[in-house]
């Protein structure tokens, strides 16, 4: 059953797609957790560096990661992006005020949104990987979202897991 939520945005009674997000800005991963569990999704948790991500993720092996390129620890995203890629087949998208720092070849991630956004660019991303995680397939790309270059060349329902 989908209900409308406090924001208008379409909601699942039971959310059905585990979340990570990796952001230092506090507030903004208060706002991006609100966004996400009106878009269906279970925040599994928010981590501010390497440590507490892979901590999280160990845990409860999210199936999406909103992950921030720069950290408290550093430009340490893409290292996060590749190990939750690699241990766990979770779907990334980067999160970047700086759109140059995303790493050559995205890490492996789907895509990069760039900051600032608003909800309805995370609700369309969300929407996006949802499609992709399921069904292999690629959705509409969201506005704000550029999309991995491998994504152009994948074979149908292949990811680099």
């Amino acid at each position: 059953m989908r209900l409308a939520g406090a924001r208008g945005i379409a909601v699942s009674d039971v959310p059905d797609l585990r979340v990570l997000i990796v952001e230092d800005q506090a507030l903004l991963a208060m706002e991006l957790e609100l966004v996400l569990c009106e878009s269906g999704c279970d925040v599994v948790g928010c981590a501010m560096d390497t440590v507490g991500a892979l901590a999280i993720a160990e845990q409860h092996r999210p199936e999406l990661a909103l992950v921030d390129i720069n950290l408290l620890d550093g430009m340490t995203g893409p290292d996060i992006a590749r190990h939750l890629i690699k241990e766990y087949g979770s779907a990334v998208v980067f999160l970047t005020a700086n759109p140059e720092q995303i790493p050559d070849g995205f890490a492996g991630a789907l895509g990069a949104v760039s900051k600032p956004f608003d909800e309805a660019t995370i609700g369309g991303v969300v929407a996006f990987a949802r499609q992709f995680i399921r069904d292999g397939a690629l959705g509409e790309t969201p506005r704000r979202f550029s999309p991995a270059p491998w994504l152009a060349t994948a074979p149908h329902g292949i990811a680099p897991r």
